[in-house]
Protein backbone atom coordinates (compact mmCIF):
# COMPACT_ATOMS: atom_id res chain seq x y z
CA UNK A 1 0.00 0.00 0.00
CA UNK A 2 1.17 3.31 -0.96
CA UNK A 3 2.83 5.75 1.53
CA UNK A 4 1.22 8.63 2.75
CA UNK A 5 2.55 12.20 3.97
CA UNK A 6 0.85 14.63 6.46
CA UNK A 7 2.10 17.70 7.03
CA UNK A 8 1.16 19.64 9.99
CA UNK A 9 1.74 23.14 11.57
CA UNK A 10 5.16 23.17 9.42
CA UNK A 11 6.93 26.16 10.67
CA UNK A 12 11.02 27.10 8.62
CA UNK A 13 12.41 30.34 10.24
CA UNK A 14 15.91 30.54 8.55
CA UNK A 15 18.59 32.81 11.10
CA UNK A 16 20.18 31.71 14.53
CA UNK A 17 17.10 32.19 16.69
CA UNK A 18 14.12 30.95 14.77
CA UNK A 19 12.96 28.98 17.09
CA UNK A 20 12.97 31.63 19.44
CA UNK A 21 11.05 33.68 16.89
CA UNK A 22 8.41 31.09 15.96
CA UNK A 23 5.56 32.14 18.61
CA UNK A 24 6.53 35.64 17.16
CA UNK A 25 5.26 34.52 13.93
CA UNK A 26 2.23 32.74 14.72
CA UNK A 27 1.55 36.29 16.49
CA UNK A 28 1.09 37.56 12.90
CA UNK A 29 4.21 38.94 12.18
CA UNK A 30 5.06 39.37 8.28
CA UNK A 31 7.91 37.82 6.47
CA UNK A 32 8.93 41.19 5.49
CA UNK A 33 8.75 42.47 9.05
CA UNK A 34 10.67 39.38 10.32
CA UNK A 35 13.29 40.21 8.26
CA UNK A 36 13.60 44.16 8.98
CA UNK A 37 13.36 43.39 12.89
CA UNK A 38 14.99 40.31 13.61
CA UNK A 39 16.85 39.79 10.27
CA UNK A 40 15.48 36.30 10.09
CA UNK A 41 13.83 34.76 6.70
CA UNK A 42 10.31 33.48 6.61
CA UNK A 43 10.37 29.99 5.01
CA UNK A 44 7.65 28.12 5.88
CA UNK A 45 4.21 29.52 7.85
CA UNK A 46 1.96 27.13 9.34
CA UNK A 47 1.77 24.35 6.41
CA UNK A 48 -0.87 21.55 6.85
CA UNK A 49 -0.88 19.25 3.97
CA UNK A 50 -2.46 16.01 3.55
CA UNK A 51 -0.87 13.98 0.68
CA UNK A 52 -2.35 10.72 0.18
CA UNK A 53 -0.65 7.36 -0.89
CA UNK A 54 -0.25 6.60 -4.40
CA UNK A 55 -1.51 10.01 -6.03
CA UNK A 56 0.32 12.91 -7.13
CA UNK A 57 0.31 16.10 -4.91
CA UNK A 58 1.60 19.28 -6.86
CA UNK A 59 2.83 22.04 -4.71
CA UNK A 60 3.12 25.27 -6.76
CA UNK A 61 3.82 28.89 -6.23
CA UNK A 62 5.84 31.48 -7.51
CA UNK A 63 9.51 32.26 -6.88
CA UNK A 64 10.22 32.62 -3.66
CA UNK A 65 6.74 30.74 -2.15
CA UNK A 66 8.94 28.33 -0.18
CA UNK A 67 7.55 25.06 -2.46
CA UNK A 68 11.21 24.06 -2.74
CA UNK A 69 11.99 24.45 0.96
CA UNK A 70 8.94 22.71 2.02
CA UNK A 71 9.91 19.31 -0.37
CA UNK A 72 12.93 19.65 1.15
CA UNK A 73 11.30 18.99 4.49
CA UNK A 74 10.03 15.49 3.55
CA UNK A 75 13.24 13.84 3.60
CA UNK A 76 14.87 16.16 6.15
CA UNK A 77 17.38 17.45 3.95
CA UNK A 78 15.86 20.71 5.73
CA UNK A 79 15.64 20.78 9.34
CA UNK A 80 11.92 22.35 10.43
CA UNK A 81 11.67 24.69 12.98
CA UNK A 82 9.12 23.25 14.48
CA UNK A 83 5.76 21.16 13.11
CA UNK A 84 5.66 17.37 11.89
CA UNK A 85 6.08 15.59 8.93
CA UNK A 86 4.50 12.19 9.44
CA UNK A 87 4.92 9.45 6.73
CA UNK A 88 2.50 6.57 7.13
CA UNK A 89 2.00 8.58 11.09
CA UNK A 90 5.33 8.27 11.63
CA UNK A 91 7.45 11.38 11.70
CA UNK A 92 10.67 12.01 9.57
CA UNK A 93 11.59 14.91 12.21
CA UNK A 94 11.93 12.52 14.97
CA UNK A 95 14.38 9.74 13.21
CA UNK A 96 17.45 8.91 14.48
CA UNK A 97 20.15 9.60 11.92
CA UNK A 98 20.16 5.88 11.38
CA UNK A 99 16.50 5.44 10.45
CA UNK A 100 16.52 8.58 8.31
CA UNK A 101 19.40 7.24 6.12
CA UNK A 102 17.68 4.16 5.68
CA UNK A 103 14.38 6.18 4.89
CA UNK A 104 15.82 8.20 2.76
CA UNK A 105 18.15 5.41 0.87
CA UNK A 106 15.00 2.86 0.75
CA UNK A 107 11.23 4.74 0.67
CA UNK A 108 11.96 8.22 -1.05
CA UNK A 109 13.95 8.83 -4.31
CA UNK A 110 14.32 12.32 -5.67
CA UNK A 111 14.25 14.08 -8.90
CA UNK A 112 15.92 17.37 -9.66
CA UNK A 113 16.01 20.41 -12.03
CA UNK A 114 19.19 20.49 -13.11
CA UNK A 115 19.00 16.40 -13.52
CA UNK A 116 22.15 16.13 -11.23
CA UNK A 117 23.67 12.86 -13.24
CA UNK A 118 27.09 12.16 -12.55
CA UNK A 119 29.36 12.90 -15.94
CA UNK A 120 31.89 10.43 -15.64
CA UNK A 121 28.99 7.70 -15.51
CA UNK A 122 27.03 6.01 -18.71
CA UNK A 123 23.18 6.42 -18.16
CA UNK A 124 23.26 2.73 -17.09
CA UNK A 125 25.67 3.59 -14.36
CA UNK A 126 24.08 6.56 -13.19
CA UNK A 127 20.68 4.51 -13.25
CA UNK A 128 22.33 1.91 -10.87
CA UNK A 129 23.69 4.42 -8.78
CA UNK A 130 20.72 4.20 -5.90
CA UNK A 131 20.74 1.17 -5.77
CA UNK A 132 24.39 0.42 -4.94
CA UNK A 133 23.68 3.19 -2.29
CA UNK A 134 20.93 0.31 -1.30
CA UNK A 135 23.86 -2.22 -1.11
CA UNK A 136 22.61 -4.40 -4.14
CA UNK A 137 25.58 -6.38 -6.17
CA UNK A 138 26.76 -4.86 -9.23
CA UNK A 139 25.27 -7.20 -11.69
CA UNK A 140 21.70 -7.23 -10.08
CA UNK A 141 22.09 -3.33 -10.37
CA UNK A 142 22.57 -3.36 -13.96
CA UNK A 143 19.93 -5.63 -15.08
CA UNK A 144 17.52 -3.34 -13.04
CA UNK A 145 18.48 -0.25 -13.99
CA UNK A 146 18.64 -1.43 -17.78
CA UNK A 147 15.20 -2.43 -17.36
CA UNK A 148 14.28 0.83 -15.97
CA UNK A 149 16.09 2.56 -18.94
CA UNK A 150 14.00 0.66 -21.26
CA UNK A 151 10.78 1.82 -19.25
CA UNK A 152 11.48 5.61 -19.92
CA UNK A 153 12.31 4.89 -23.43
CA UNK A 154 16.14 4.87 -23.36
CA UNK A 155 16.76 1.50 -24.78
CA UNK A 156 19.96 1.88 -26.94
CA UNK A 157 21.65 4.31 -24.99
CA UNK A 158 23.06 2.67 -21.58
CA UNK A 159 26.22 3.35 -22.85
CA UNK A 160 26.16 6.86 -23.51
CA UNK A 161 26.92 9.54 -21.43
CA UNK A 162 25.46 12.71 -20.35
CA UNK A 163 26.81 15.07 -22.18
CA UNK A 164 25.95 12.97 -25.12
CA UNK A 165 22.17 13.14 -24.06
CA UNK A 166 19.68 15.83 -25.02
CA UNK A 167 17.94 17.63 -21.86
CA UNK A 168 14.88 15.56 -22.03
CA UNK A 169 17.05 12.38 -22.25
CA UNK A 170 18.93 13.38 -19.07
CA UNK A 171 15.73 13.94 -16.97
CA UNK A 172 14.52 10.48 -18.06
CA UNK A 173 17.88 8.99 -17.35
CA UNK A 174 17.04 11.31 -13.69
CA UNK A 175 13.56 9.44 -13.35
CA UNK A 176 14.67 6.25 -13.98
CA UNK A 177 17.35 6.34 -11.56
CA UNK A 178 14.99 7.47 -9.32
CA UNK A 179 12.58 5.05 -9.89
CA UNK A 180 15.38 2.16 -9.80
CA UNK A 181 15.41 2.24 -6.05
CA UNK A 182 11.55 1.03 -5.86
CA UNK A 183 10.71 3.80 -3.48
CA UNK A 184 7.04 4.66 -2.46
CA UNK A 185 7.73 8.23 -2.23
CA UNK A 186 8.94 10.31 -5.24
CA UNK A 187 9.93 13.94 -4.78
CA UNK A 188 10.04 15.73 -7.79
CA UNK A 189 11.73 19.39 -7.84
CA UNK A 190 10.89 21.41 -10.77
CA UNK A 191 11.52 18.31 -12.25
CA UNK A 192 10.30 19.45 -15.63
CA UNK A 193 10.83 23.31 -15.59
CA UNK A 194 14.51 23.73 -17.76
CA UNK A 195 13.28 21.37 -20.58
CA UNK A 196 11.80 22.62 -23.93
CA UNK A 197 8.14 23.19 -23.53
CA UNK A 198 7.41 20.19 -26.35
CA UNK A 199 9.85 17.76 -24.14
CA UNK A 200 8.38 18.81 -21.54
CA UNK A 201 4.54 18.07 -22.14
CA UNK A 202 6.52 14.59 -23.08
CA UNK A 203 7.18 13.84 -20.06
CA UNK A 204 4.36 14.95 -18.26
CA UNK A 205 2.85 12.48 -20.35
CA UNK A 206 5.32 9.76 -19.35
CA UNK A 207 5.00 10.43 -15.86
CA UNK A 208 1.04 10.14 -16.10
CA UNK A 209 1.52 6.90 -17.56
CA UNK A 210 4.28 5.19 -15.27
CA UNK A 211 1.82 6.85 -11.96
CA UNK A 212 -1.03 4.69 -13.81
CA UNK A 213 0.87 1.52 -13.22
CA UNK A 214 3.24 2.26 -10.41
CA UNK A 215 0.76 4.51 -8.28
CA UNK A 216 3.62 5.96 -6.46
CA UNK A 217 2.92 8.66 -3.84
CA UNK A 218 4.27 11.66 -5.91
CA UNK A 219 5.50 15.26 -4.23
CA UNK A 220 6.04 17.24 -7.63
CA UNK A 221 7.14 20.98 -7.42
CA UNK A 222 6.12 23.75 -9.76
CA UNK A 223 5.69 27.14 -10.76
CA UNK A 224 3.69 26.67 -13.38
CA UNK A 225 -0.45 26.15 -13.31
CA UNK A 226 -1.01 24.57 -16.11
CA UNK A 227 1.87 21.78 -15.56
CA UNK A 228 0.10 21.62 -11.81
CA UNK A 229 -3.87 20.79 -13.39
CA UNK A 230 -2.29 18.65 -15.47
CA UNK A 231 -0.54 16.53 -13.18
CA UNK A 232 -2.03 17.32 -9.85
CA UNK A 233 -4.43 14.74 -8.22
CA UNK A 234 -4.43 17.16 -5.57
CA UNK A 235 -2.50 21.04 -5.76
CA UNK A 236 -1.57 23.00 -2.99
CA UNK A 237 -0.59 26.68 -3.86
CA UNK A 238 1.74 28.42 -1.77
CA UNK A 239 2.45 32.56 -1.36
CA UNK A 240 5.38 33.88 0.80
CA UNK A 241 5.53 30.49 2.70
CA UNK A 242 1.93 30.14 3.35
CA UNK A 243 -1.05 27.99 2.04
CA UNK A 244 -3.31 29.74 -0.11
CA UNK A 245 -5.29 27.11 -1.20
CA UNK A 246 -5.53 23.65 -1.91
CA UNK A 247 -7.73 21.23 -3.65
CA UNK A 248 -8.33 19.38 -6.72
CA UNK A 249 -7.21 20.95 -9.92
CA UNK A 250 -11.44 22.04 -10.40
CA UNK A 251 -11.95 22.76 -6.89
CA UNK A 252 -9.17 25.94 -7.01
CA UNK A 253 -10.55 27.01 -10.87
CA UNK A 254 -14.32 26.75 -9.77
CA UNK A 255 -13.42 28.32 -6.47
CA UNK A 256 -10.31 30.48 -6.21
CA UNK A 257 -9.94 31.61 -2.76
CA UNK A 258 -9.21 34.91 -3.51
CA UNK A 259 -7.73 37.91 -5.79
CA UNK A 260 -4.14 36.40 -5.52
CA UNK A 261 -5.65 32.38 -7.13
CA UNK A 262 -8.19 34.10 -9.47
CA UNK A 263 -5.09 35.90 -11.34
CA UNK A 264 -3.71 32.62 -11.58
CA UNK A 265 -6.40 30.72 -13.09
CA UNK A 266 -7.76 33.65 -15.22
CA UNK A 267 -6.25 32.28 -18.49
CA UNK A 268 -6.39 28.38 -17.46
CA UNK A 269 -8.07 25.98 -20.46
CA UNK A 270 -11.02 25.56 -18.68
CA UNK A 271 -11.65 22.40 -20.76
CA UNK A 272 -8.60 20.56 -19.33
CA UNK A 273 -9.56 20.63 -16.15
CA UNK A 274 -13.37 21.31 -15.44
CA UNK A 275 -15.31 17.54 -15.72
CA UNK A 276 -18.72 16.48 -17.25
CA UNK A 277 -20.15 15.87 -13.39
CA UNK A 278 -19.26 19.55 -13.16
CA UNK A 279 -21.88 21.04 -16.03
CA UNK A 280 -24.03 18.46 -16.52
CA UNK A 281 -27.67 18.54 -16.24
CA UNK A 282 -28.74 16.01 -13.36
CA UNK A 283 -31.07 13.50 -13.97
CA UNK A 284 -34.84 14.12 -12.76
CA UNK A 285 -36.57 10.58 -11.91
CA UNK A 286 -38.26 9.17 -13.79
CA UNK A 287 -36.64 11.42 -16.94
CA UNK A 288 -34.89 8.29 -18.72
CA UNK A 289 -31.19 9.05 -20.03
CA UNK A 290 -30.82 9.90 -23.77
CA UNK A 291 -30.03 7.75 -26.25
CA UNK A 292 -26.71 7.43 -28.12
CA UNK A 293 -22.69 8.00 -26.29
CA UNK A 294 -22.38 8.76 -22.72
CA UNK A 295 -18.85 9.63 -21.14
CA UNK A 296 -17.84 9.51 -17.14
CA UNK A 297 -18.73 12.09 -14.87
CA UNK A 298 -14.72 12.73 -14.29
CA UNK A 299 -14.46 13.26 -17.92
CA UNK A 300 -12.43 16.64 -18.79
CA UNK A 301 -14.62 18.81 -21.26
CA UNK A 302 -12.87 18.97 -23.89
CA UNK A 303 -12.51 15.17 -24.50
CA UNK A 304 -16.67 14.77 -24.04
CA UNK A 305 -16.46 17.58 -26.46
CA UNK A 306 -14.58 15.37 -28.99
CA UNK A 307 -16.68 11.94 -28.02
CA UNK A 308 -19.65 13.82 -29.31
CA UNK A 309 -18.21 15.68 -32.35
CA UNK A 310 -16.86 12.18 -33.42
CA UNK A 311 -20.13 10.58 -32.52
CA UNK A 312 -22.24 13.57 -34.34
CA UNK A 313 -24.42 14.20 -31.32
CA UNK A 314 -25.03 17.22 -29.48
CA UNK A 315 -26.27 15.54 -26.41
CA UNK A 316 -24.67 12.69 -23.96
CA UNK A 317 -25.43 11.23 -21.00
CA UNK A 318 -22.85 11.20 -18.42
CA UNK A 319 -22.52 8.40 -16.07
CA UNK A 320 -20.90 7.76 -12.67
CA UNK A 321 -18.10 5.70 -11.42
CA UNK A 322 -20.36 2.36 -11.81
CA UNK A 323 -21.35 3.25 -15.42
CA UNK A 324 -25.07 4.31 -14.26
CA UNK A 325 -26.52 7.33 -15.79
CA UNK A 326 -26.58 10.58 -13.64
CA UNK A 327 -27.26 13.35 -16.01
CA UNK A 328 -26.60 15.25 -19.40
CA UNK A 329 -24.18 17.21 -20.92
CA UNK A 330 -24.90 19.69 -24.26
CA UNK A 331 -22.10 20.85 -26.41
CA UNK A 332 -23.84 24.50 -25.79
CA UNK A 333 -23.89 23.63 -21.99
CA UNK A 334 -19.62 22.55 -22.62
CA UNK A 335 -19.02 25.52 -24.26
CA UNK A 336 -20.17 28.02 -22.06
CA UNK A 337 -18.32 26.91 -18.87
CA UNK A 338 -14.88 27.06 -21.16
CA UNK A 339 -15.32 30.84 -21.81
CA UNK A 340 -17.40 31.82 -18.81
CA UNK A 341 -15.39 34.20 -16.48
CA UNK A 342 -14.17 32.69 -13.55
CA UNK A 343 -16.39 34.73 -10.96
CA UNK A 344 -19.68 33.50 -13.01
CA UNK A 345 -19.11 30.04 -13.01
CA UNK A 346 -21.48 27.62 -11.25
CA UNK A 347 -19.78 25.92 -7.98
CA UNK A 348 -19.01 22.37 -7.56
CA UNK A 349 -21.31 20.54 -5.01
Amino acid sequence: MAESIEIRNLYKIFGPRGAELVETVKGGITKAELNDRHHHVLGLKNINIAMPGGYITVVMGLSGSGKSTLIRHLNRLIEPTAGEVLVDGVDVCRMSPAELRAFRRTRTAMVFQKFALLPHRTVVENTAYGLGIQGIDRSTARIRAREWIERVGLAGFEDHYPHQLSGGMQQRVGLARALATDAGILLMDEAFSALDPLIRVDMQTMLLELQRDLKKTVVFITHDLDEALRLGDRIAILRDGEVVQQGTGQDIVLAPADAYISAFVSEVNRGRVLQAGSVMKPLEPPSPAPHGISVPADSVLEDAARQMLAAGVGVASVTDATGRPVGTIDMASIVTAMVTPVGDLPRPA
